[in-house]
């Protein structure tokens, strides 16, 4: 019903707009004369021209888009990781970049606390990688503690997700 009722008044609205403009230019400066302190009305009929309803639903769906594709992402960016130790692919030049990726779509996920599990375990291993020489290889203890720790990770970051398992 709000949004019904808005759309007719902004479309009111427009249209008297219309017809007066030569006696009242400037809806602002109009608000500004009478002493007219209405920010949010006159964002909703001479800025977006739609009710907030509208506004909020599509900002809603975007914010819900952006996530999805950072959800999307970081599941990629796991699942990428834990392939390329099974492949055997342990030098630090092959898991560091793989890792540091995973690092920042989890850092992009603002659903994920700043202590989140997965975010400081990869923290460590690109701290531990760091310390190593590009051309160094994981131990083969080194890499089934990493594919752990990505697994458990993974496990964690699933279930953190809202509406989890539905």
């Amino acid at each position: 019903e709000y949004e019904t009722e808005c759309q007719k008044l902004i479309a009111h609205f427009k249209t008297l707009a219309s017809t007066l403009k030569d006696t009242v230019p400037s809806i602002e400066r109009f608000a500004d004369t009478y002493k007219m302190d209405c920010p949010a009305a006159i964002n909703r009929l001479v800025t977006s021209g739609v009710p907030a309803t509208v506004e909020h639903r599509a900002a809603a769906a975007a914010s819900a888009t952006t996530s999805a594709a950072i959800v999307a992402e970081c599941v990629q960016n796991f699942i990428t990781a834990m392939d390329s130790l099974k492949l055997n692919m342990v030098a630090v030049d092959q898991v560091y970049p793989l890792l540091s990726d995973l690092s920042a779509s989890l850092n992009k996920l603002g659903i994920l606390p700043p202590d989140f599990e997965g975010k400081i375990k990869m923290r460590e291993w690109i701290s531990r990688l760091a310390k190593m020489g590009a051309a160094d290889e994981l131990t083969e203890q080194q890499a089934r503690q990493l594919h752990f720790d990505l697994e458990s990770s993974y496990n964690s970051f699933m279930a953190a997700l809202p509406n989890a398992g539905t």
